[in-house]
């Protein structure tokens, strides 16, 4: 086994769940600039994580969207911006061909009257 591959500055590190703000005690090697004081009295450096096992579906057993960023409304937007594009298109090609039919009667109607003279 290769020497010192695993990192040796663990240290006791609070992680907090911003969906429901449960927090939790553990030993980490994670850098942060925020602290926290604990329920021991003591101050210990404070991560904030957007999902954990205490609101992660797969552990809670509940089936709810979790969205931080937004990344379902993005989506959302998109695909109504895509329909009114396609919508939009299908108007202009419907107007297109209908165009293209006056033009052929017309053109029809001006060879009729040609030759009828």
């Amino acid at each position: 086994m290769k020497k010192d591959l695993h990192p040796n500055n663990y240290r006791a590190v609070v992680f907090q769940d911003l969906n429901n703000d449960f927090s939790f005690l553990t030993r980490s090697t994670v850098a942060s600039d925020e602290t926290i004081k604990w329920e021991d009295g003591n101050e210990y450096p404070l991560v904030k994580v957007h999902i954990s096992s205490a609101s992660h579906p797969f552990f809670t057993g509940e089936e709810r969207i979790v969205d931080i960023e937004g990344r379902v409304d993005k989506f959302k937007a998109r695909a109504k911006a895509a329909e009114a594009a396609r919508e939009k298109r299908a108007a202009a090609a419907k107007k297109q061909a209908a165009r293209k039919v006056a033009k052929a009667e017309k053109q029809e109607a001006k060879k009729t009257t040609a030759q009828n003279r």
